[in-house]
Order: structure tokens, then sequence, then C-alpha cells
């Protein structure tokens, strides 16, 4: 008998039918990967089998057993003594899912106290071995610390640690290496590898194909909240029977094939059942009957009559996109001997960015790649305007930047925008879609009305978000969604300089494809230039014209991005370019 057992699963939300038929089987020991763009249904069919599809919800199925045990009949108690204890659960956004008023210590340890699995005296050495077993430098220091005062990285490590806390039977992944850098990602799967080896069932819900083919036995494909194409790993990556399968493997960044501009991504559920194949608006061998009738199910899948011809999994390090540049004159930005110094929960400083210099040309992308904690974010923060160093400055378009009051720099804030790590914790949770980004509009355009409400549209369009998000609010959204809300209020004022902090990080690849595109055309036809942080080292090689390395707040190599990669003088720059799963290097 398979661990987990779902047949004919269906989840609405009103009139929104976002998953639909879903039948998967999981058996001890064994890794599915759920896979498929953002508003497929990934996240909504996982939050499902753990009792949190949300409020509004109407969750149905033929079966839905978990050993033994039939989902369908459990109460919210039933429901607390199995979560945490028999399946944990990994979710996408690590800020938002951490308490902000308890220590990170505690946060890990709750499974473990609510479950009585340990004495008090067993919990503190139990939660740094954890904390360890994650890639967290420093582990007795970050279990006093707060989710605020760690980085993305970190926080996503905390997070898998308290879900894995108390061995559950199964573990539910629900994009577990998004924000991590290839190094820590590596140790994660390979902790992820190792429950697998020691019983534990894995469903794993990644758009990182990469990962995908490095850990999962299986892998089901979903689009428009159904299963379109199931089964071993290696032949869906390399033989897809799907079209839209064939899409998301063809949409991986190169330099050699710029993807082709991607129609707004299926919503997340429809209103009402489709007669046919939901992928038919956007599949290039589509007839009139994809139009008329589902194809023939197998395996759990909606399969598709066309043949297609085989294919192979994208592991390599893509080349870059060669984008020429303005000759440079007077640099935009201009960075030297940045430091910035914090203090841990016991008083000890230390500095976050230590004597980091740079320049950013007009029109050039700039990418800065490096381990969690390595000083990144605090870069970004910095030249955002949003953190003053305690010493060196900052100049920005030739003025000062940097130890000035905030109204002289208020006249040059539209001209500086940011695309942050964390969407949700960047948008007021009042606000709807049209409101967040119709806010940036109005600073550099239209202030209200319809023509502001057009532009939304506009800049929504590019994004490859349709209208009918304008009147959502943005817990209503799924991550890959938030992200392209994101980047579209960055683009509202038509800034000079916008900082991305892991702008495609919850990205699938179709839609990681599109935005990178959007980006070199953007910078192609307005000259707009980027700071691009990434701890995916095929995109930073893809959009960058230059690259540096950081390590504990520290700028440890940096030069043009092919050579970098190509030829690193640093052996950390090595560890980073060997670590890409699948064993890609540069």
């Amino acid at each position: 008998m398979s661990l987990l057992d779902i047949d004919g699963l269906d989840v609405s939300f009103g009139t929104v039918h976002a998953v639909r038929d879903v039948s998967l089987r999981l058996d001890r020991g064994e890794c599915l990967a759920l896979v498929g763009e953002s508003g497929s249904g990934k996240s909504v069919t996982a939050r499902a089998l753990a009792g949190l599809a949300g409020r509004g919800a109407s969750v149905t199925a033929r079966r839905l057993t978990f050993d033994g045990t039939d989902l369908r009949t459990l109460k919210d108690r039933a429901w607390r003594d199995i979560r945490g204890r028999r399946i944990g659960l990994v979710l996408q956004d690590a800020l938002v899912s951490l308490d902000p008023l308890r220590r990170v210590g505690a946060e890990i340890a709750e499974p473990l106290r609510t479950h009585r699995l340990l004495s008090r005296a067993e919990l503190r050495p139990r939660v740094l071995e954890l904390l360890s077993d994650v890639g967290v430098p420093e582990p007795a220091r970050r279990a006093d610390q707060y989710p605020h005062q760690l980085s993305g990285g970190l926080r996503q490590r905390a997070l898998i640690a308290s879900a894995v806390a108390a061995s559950p039977g199964l573990l539910i992944a629900d994009e577990p290496t998004t924000a991590l850098d290839v190094t820590v990602q590596a140790q994660v799967l390979s902790l992820l590898a190792k429950l697998r080896g020691e019983g534990t069932a894995l469903l794993l819900i990644s758009h990182d194909l990469s990962v995908v083919a490095d850990l999962a036995d299986r892998v089901a494909v979903m689009y428009g909240g159904r299963i379109v194409e199931h089964g071993p790993t290696d032949r869906v990556l390399r033989s897809p029977r799907h079209p839209y399968t064939r899409t998301l493997l063809d949409a991986v960044p190169t330099a050699h094939a710029k993807g082709t501009r991607l129609s707004p991504s299926a919503p997340s559920g429809l209103p009402a059942e489709p007669a046919g194949c939901a992928y038919t608006p956007r599949c290039a061998l589509a007839d009139d009957g994809c139009r008329t009738a589902l194809p023939v199910r197998d395996d759990h899948a909606t399969l598709c009559h066309h043949p297609l011809p085989a294919t192979t999994a994208a592991k390599a390090l893509p080349t870059p996109t060669v984008i020429e540049t303005t000759p440079p004159g007077r640099p935009l930005v201009v960075a030297e001997d940045l430091t910035k110094r914090y203090r841990a929960p016991d008083g000890t400083p230390y500095d976050a960015v230590r004597d980091v210099s740079l320049t950013l040309h007009r029109g050039e992308t700039l990418g800065v790649v490096g381990e969690s904690g390595s000083g990144k974010t605090t870069v970004a923060r910095v030249l955002l305007g949003l953190t003053e160093p305690d010493t060196g400055t900052v100049r920005f378009d030739g003025v000062p930047w940097t130890g000035v009051p905030e109204r002289a720099r208020r006249p040059l804030r539209h001209r500086v925008q940011a695309v942050q790590q964390d969407p949700l914790g960047s948008f007021d949770p009042r606000f709807d879609v049209e409101r967040v980004i119709g806010e940036a509009v109005a600073l550099a355009g239209p202030r209200r009305g319809r023509a502001r409400r057009a532009r939304v549209a506009e800049l929504l369009d590019q994004v490859g978000l349709s209208a009918s998000v304008l009147d959502r609010r943005p817990r209503e959204l799924s991550g890959g969604q938030r992200q392209r809300v994101a980047i579209a209020r960055a683009l509202a004022p038509a800034p000079d300089l916008i900082v991305c902090d892991e702008p495609v990080s919850a990205l699938d690849v179709s839609v990681q494809a599109q935005i990178l595109d959007l980006l070199a055309d953007l910078r192609r036809d307005t000259g707009v230039t980027f700071l691009f942080i990434s701890h995916d080292l095929g995109v930073v090689h893809h959009v960058s014209d230059r690259v540096l390395v950081m390590r504990n707040g520290r700028v440890i190599e940096s030069g043009d991005v092919a050579a970098v990669f190509t030829n690193p003088n640093e052996e950390y720059t090595r560890q980073l370019l060997a670590a890409v799963p699948g064993g890609a290097q540069a």
C-alpha cells in the first residue's frame, strides 16, 4: 500500500477551480516532483495534503489517504496531530512562514515540543544540530536571532530545519531551494536525499529542473490545475509527451536561443470546466480535437496525441547574452569602501559588509553572487539608500547618495527602484494589485483614472500577467505571480537603476525566460542599469556584463562575467561553480 494515495483531488475557491481531478501515489523513500508554472495548482495541491488549503476552499476527492488514514475525515485537532509529526511542510515564503516575534531556535523546536518528542534539556542541542544539518553557519548565534535578522537564504534553511525536526514520514517541500545559493542548495539537496534514503517520502515542488533531475524519481507536470504528464524523471525530461512539458524544457535560459515571448500564464484555476485541453490557447500543435475533448488519460495524466521529438534536460551553465552597451561616460553609481557593522544578540559586533567598492555604468548589468549571509542584500540596501554605511560613500549620477538627509534623496527616488527577494513582505496586504502598481505609476505617469489603470494593465502584460489579477490582493496570488507584480511595480516609474534581489527566484522556467528577455529588452530600449543579485549562477551568467563574487562581507573576485565563470582565480568561486545542480560547470 502506498504511503500517500490521491485519486480525483479537486480544490475550488468559489467559482475558481484551482485543482482538477489530480491523482497521485507516493511510496516511502520515494521523491515525486510537481512542476509547472505559477498558478498551475502545485502549491494548492500541496497545501490541501496538509489540511491547509485555505479559507473558503472546497476540497473533495474519490480517495485521499496517508499511511492508512483517510484525510477527508480529519477535523482540526486531528490535523494538528499529523502536521509536523507525520507530515512536514516547507512553505515557499520563508519570511511570512516564520513567526516574527519568536526566535529562530524556538521556531525549530516547536514540533519537537508540541509532539513531546524530546525533553527540555534535549531541545537546544537538537535545534543546533538541525541548523548545522541545513548549512546554517554559527548555529548557536542564529538560533537566538529573530527571522528579520537573517538573510532570505538563512530564513529558508531555518524553515527546512523546522519541517524535518520531527522526522515526518512525508515531507512536502514547496520550492525548498528557491532562496539558496548553490553551495547551500547542494547541502540541502544532500540532506533531502539522505532523508529519502532513510525512508522519508518527498513531494517536491520546484521550478528548477536541474534540482528535479538530481533528486526526483518521478515527475508530474501541472497546467491549469491538471496533471498533463506524469512518469519517471529521466523519461519526462528527455522525451516529453506533452507540448507544455517541452515548453518548460525549452525555456531554460540559453545564449543561443532567445526565448519567445510567452502569452500570459494560465490562471490559477478556471471559472468553468474547459471542454478540451487547457493548454490549447498556447499550443502551436493544437487542432479542433484539442478544443473539444480531453485527450486519453494514462498514468494519471492528460496526454497529448501529438508526437514530440526527444529532448535533453538542460543542466549546463548558459553563456551570456551579449548586449552592446554605451561606452562609459560618467558612471551612474560609484560606491567606495563601504562597511556596515551590526551587533549579534550577545552584543558582539560583526561586519555584514567590509570595504566593498563597485562602479555601475549606464546600461550595464552587474551581477552579484555569493552565499546567503555574504553581504549581497546589505550592499543592495545601501545602494537603494535604505541603509547608511558606517564608513564609505555612494554617489548617484554624480551627487552624494549616502551621508545626506532623506530630503536630498527624495527628488531622485523614482530613478532608483527595487525588486525585493520577498515580494509578499514588500506589499501592503490591504492593497489590491491595481493599487500596488498604480502608486508606482503615479511617481512618473498618470496619477489616477483610466489612464493609470491602462498603464497598470500594460505593465502586467509585460511581465506575463493578465488584467484578471488587478482586483486581487497579494495573498490571493501564487508566489510567482507576486514576484511578477513586484517587477511590474519596479518598472512603473521608468527608473535609471533597478536593484534586483533574486528577481526570478520564485518563477518557473517559462516565465523566468520571459522576464529575463524582458529585462534584456529594457536595457536595449531604455538604457536602464541593473544590479542583479542571484544565487542562480546560470541566470547571472546569462544577464550580466560583469560579476562580483562576495564572501563574508567582502568582494573576493570581480571582472567580466565570462572570464570569471570560465577561469576563476579564487578557490571559493570554483566551489560555487562546481556546486551547481547536475554538476554543471562553466
